[in-house]
Parts: C-alpha cells; sequence; structure tokens
C-alpha cells in the first residue's frame, strides 16, 4: 500500500510540474527548495478552492449578505491596509490615528483657545434652544410686548405698556418681554403685579442691565436669533410699542415670517400711531409700489392708539383662559 501511495504522489508531482512548465510560471527558486514543492502545492491547492469558491457564490448570484465573507473580513483584506472605525468614519493604511477618542477627551489640555472656537459655540447655541425649550414648553398662551428699554417711567408709553401687561394677565395669559428696562419693565410690572406669568427673555449686552426685578420667569440668552425664536416660538400675538433698532428687528424678522406664511396665525399689533405712520406709509407707497414687498393683511397688522383694542386683537386668537 505504501508503494501505491508513493506512486500517486509521484504522478501528481509530474502533473503539476507539467502544468507549470506549459504555461512558464514554475518559479525560479523551485530548484532551491526542492521537497517543499509540496508544500507550494498544497497552499495552490487551497488558494483554488478559495477562487472556485467565490466564483460559484457570484456565479448563483448571492448578494453580499448571504457571501461567507463577513464585512468585517473584507474590511481587514482591503488592498488599502487594516481598517479604523472612529464614530461613522472610516480610516485605513497611514490614514488611521496614532491617538484615540477616550485619550483624547481625558488627556490635560494647557491651552484654552478651544472655548472660542465654532464647534464650541454650536454647542453654546444648542444648550440655549434646549434651556428655552425646556423654561416655556409649559408656559400655556402668551402675548408678546416688545418696547424700547430707553422708555422713562413718567413716559405715557410706559404707563400703556404696564397697562397692557396687566389686562393680558388678568385674561390667564403669560406676558413676555425682552426682559430689560423700559417698556419691558412696564409689561413685566402689570402682568406681575395683577398675579400672571411675567416672562422675561434677556439678551446679554454690554451696555445694559440684566432682567428687571419684575419678571417672575427669566431667562438670559448669548443669542439673538434664539432669543428671538422664543418669541415667535411661544407668543400667540404680539404688541410692538415703540422702540429703536432692537424692537425694529424684531417687527421686521416678525412681519417677514407672517409675510412668507412661515407663521400660521399670529396677530400683531402696532402701538402709537404717530410714531409708527412714517414707516408704514413708507412701506405701503414707495416700497410697495416699488414691488419689493406684496401688500400686508391689514387683519393681521394693526396700528392702534387704544391699549385695550392692542389687548383685544392681540389675544384675538386665544381667548379667555
Amino acid at each position: 500500500m505504501a508503494k501505491k501511495s508513493h506512486n500517486k504522489t509521484t504522478t501528481t508531482k509530474k502533473a503539476a510540474s507539467a502544468k507549470s512548465g506549459k504555461h512558464g510560471n514554475k518559479p525560479a527558486n523551485a530548484k532551491k527548495h526542492g521537497d517543499n514543492d509540496m508544500s507550494d502545492i498544497s497552499i495552490e491547492g487551497e488558494m483554488s478552492q478559495t477562487d472556485a469558491s467565490v466564483q460559484h457564490q457570484a456565479d448563483e448570484g448571492l448578494n453580499d449578505d448571504q457571501r461567507t465573507d463577513a464585512p468585517e473580513q473584507q474590511e481587514s483584506q482591503s488592498p488599502l491596509g487594516d481598517t479604523y472605525h472612529r464614530g461613522p468614519v472610516i480610516m485605513r493604511g497611514h490614514m488611521i490615528p496614532k491617538d484615540n477618542t477616550t485619550g483624547n477627551l481625558l488627556a490635560p489640555v494647557s491651552s484654552t483657545d478651544w472655548l472660542h472656537m465654532d464647534p464650541w459655540r454650536v454647542m453654546r447655541i444648542q444648550s440655549e434652544f434646549v434651556d428655552g425649550f425646556g423654561a416655556l414648553a409649559e408656559l400655556g398662551p402668551a402675548v408678546a410686548i416688545f418696547g424700547s428699554a430707553r422708555t422713562p417711567r413718567i413716559d405715557p408709553v410706559y404707563k400703556a405698556a404696564r397697562h397692557m401687561g396687566k389686562k393680558v394677565a388678568q385674561r390667564g395669559i403669560a406676558v413676555i418681554t425682552g426682559g430689560g428696562p423700559g417698556v419691558m419693565e412696564a409689561a413685566n410690572r402689570g402682568a406681575a403685579l395683577a398675579g400672571g406669568k411675567s416672562v422675561g427673555l434677556g439678551i446679554e449686552l454690554p451696555h445694559e442691565q440684566g432682567v428687571n426685578s419684575w419678571v417672575n420667569l427669566g431667562i438670559s440668552f448669548r443669542y439673538f436669533f434664539v432669543r428671538k425664536t422664543m418669541f415667535v416660538k411661544y407668543s400667540s400675538g404680539v404688541i410692538i410699542c415703540p422702540g429703536g433698532f432692537g424692537t425694529l428687528d424684531e417687527m421686521f424678522e416678525l412681519l417677514t415670517l407672517v409675510q412668507t406664511s412661515k407663521v400660521s396665525s399670529i396677530p400683531v399689533v402696532l402701538y402709537d400711531k404717530q410714531y409708527w405712520q412714517g414707516l408704514f406709509d413708507w412701506l405701503n407707497t414707495t416700497v410697495m409700489e416699488s414691488g419689493m414687498i406684496s401688500a400686508l393683511d391689514p387683519e393681521r397688522v394693526l396700528v392702534t392708539d387704544d391699549a385695550d383694542e392692542a389687548v383685544d386683537v392681540a389675544t384675538s386668537g386665544i381667548g379667555e383662559h
């Protein structure tokens, strides 16, 4: 039996040698290794079987999930080298980093420049939205009252804003202001003294005080756009008293949202006809006749000198609570 096995092996060697010679692929160092030819033939046979298996699977139309070589194996077999995952990012070869995410998190940092970079600002902005939504989500119906921080307490507009804040609160509706002095303080004062919800959404400014003392729910923001989002999101009506650039900015952003139907329904009232009339005359003539804007819905924008009418219109979409 041993002799028979030897003959079989010899025959296999001759066949492999003939095949190699036929195709001109015989390794140059075959003579040096001598008996190692059998090892080469064995490896060749295994590789041929793998190739045949892959070819068979392809011929059978198998998809990636059905193939025997797992995705992890495919990645490790990349011609670019090993595969490294960092979150959703895939890196291979020389792109694989020398550090790691956890190590970077725990490493001591001597420089604090990262506190002033945009990625960190994005986190601050996100936190402001989260804080604002969390504080106001359960507020209930509310009316925002805008106006100048420079209005003195003896001004008739201050007294009117205080009256409007009181009337809104008496209807069980929260009053939201910018939280500062002037008209904002007046509206918060009226709401607080009426036992209502007096909300102040303050803003970080270099030359202005913080939230006034008549606010019983206050938030201070770094960014104007976050603050304005809170005004619009949680107000069902708006009263705009005389004011400067800040008030005009809030007013025009709100009118833009109304005009472009970004907000479904929100009544806007401008208090003090004499103060606002010149602006709206210009808008309704020069600007509109030039084709720059279309006509504002008169049912959505009212200019009045009557504080009670301003409250009625601003709360018209809410009703009594």
